[in-house]
């Protein structure tokens, strides 16, 4: 049976016994579908990994950068197997298949990949909903648009790319109900000339506030500042390599979830499930505002982020209507996790399709 659970819910106490737990050296493996330095995803996860080595003195961390989502993956793990890691850190969405057929091969070893809705005898997930705070995002973007026209530079067409693209444009929405979102797919992770290209083409087309998600958000919020334009940043804070255009972000924060399932695996407590975060447990951070977002925007986002750090708001609740005016969710009605992390659709006011 699928076990499904918030960090949230682990409790202090169990966090204290954790804490008490003598706990043996370890090697860790971590695996990166692009470069760890890319100021974007990739580099958040090797934040993780440098966070769980501070923290677990003695521990060795093995780390491996572009590695495909194919069957590559899976000769890697077994390398890093061979080495001694006893956990696996498969970073990114295609990963989970190989992860679960290596669980098979070694059932000594534990598996901790990035997202899915699988699950085996020691393969667990580890994810965070940042859709909160790209929704957030949105809603700077929707006060700061004049044109209406926002852009949305995308990988692949998987469910976390779509909620992203969808929360984004909800956000905008709530400040600017007539806002529509222009979706580009690269095909690709980390493309940088596909996605200037992309970028300048949207900017041409009369957007001027682009999201994204792809590896690294660098490439789209630096052309949107050459070109005069604003942008929203994804997985690290890069207002610092454009600090005109960034208007905010959301950003990953994985330390303290790498090193909570490090340790519960260490103390022989962990159960393979799926391990969600967010906002309220500080695996997602909404990134700072930047200079072109109102004083009166940014305490209007602060109350909704209030709002959904009390539960008095959810992003995936009804009424919410899909691209083509047909009804998802009723009024008052949640959207159940299994449906969330296997979206695919686009709410209404996206442009553009799911290939």
């Amino acid at each position: 049976m699928t076990l499904t659970r918030t960090l949230a819910a682990i409790s202090l106490s169990a966090c204290a016994t954790l804490a008490s737990t003598a706990i043996h050296a370890t090697t860790i493996g971590y695996i990166y579908v692009g470069p760890e330095k890319d100021h974007g995803y990739n580099a958040s996860m090797d934040m993780g990994r440098q966070y769980v080595e501070q923290k677990l003195p003695g521990t060795k961390t093995l780390h491996v950068e572009n590695i495909p989502e194919t069957a590559e993956v899976e000769k890697v793990m077994e390398r890093m197997i061979r080495s001694g890691a006893s956990i696996i850190f498969a970073t990114s969405y295609g990963y989970l298949d190989y992860a679960i057929g290596l669980g098979k091969k070694y059932p000594k070893v534990s598996f901790l990949h990035a997202g899915g809705l699988k699950l085996g005898d020691n393969v667990g997930t580890y994810w965070a909903n940042s859709d909160d705070a790209m929704y957030l995002a949105g809603m700077a973007a929707g006060a700061v648009t004049k044109t209406g026209k926002l852009g949305f530079i995308a990988a692949f067409p998987i469910p976390q790319v779509i909620r992203s693209a969808n929360a984004f444009t909800l956000g905008a929405q709530a400040m600017n109900p007539n806002v529509t979102t222009t979706v580009v797919w690269t095909g690709g992770w980390l493309l940088p000339a596909k996605e200037a290209e992309a970028a300048n083409s949207l900017l041409d087309a009369g957007v001027d506030v682009i999201g994204g998600q792809v590896d690294s958000p660098i490439t789209y919020a630096q052309t949107a500042e050459k070109r005069g334009a604003y942008a929203v940043g994804k997985d690290v804070d890069v207002s610092s390599l454009a600090p005109k255009a960034v208007l905010t972000g959301a950003s990953w924060n994985w330390g303290p979830t790498m090193l909570k399932l490090t340790q519960e695996i260490q103390a022989g407590t962990w159960k393979p499930s799926h391990v969600r975060g967010g906002l309220a447990d500080g695996t997602v951070r909404l990134d700072p505002f930047g200079p072109a977002v109102p004083e009166s925007v940014r305490k209007t986002i602060m109350d909704k982020k209030a709002d959904i750090l009390a539960n008095r708001f959810q992003v995936w609740s009804g009424p919410l209507a899909a691209q083509d005016g047909r009804s998802l969710l009723p009024a008052g009605q949640p959207m159940p996790m299994e449906q969330l992390e296997s979206m695919n659709f686009f709410v209404r006011g996206v442009i553009g399709t799911i290939q």
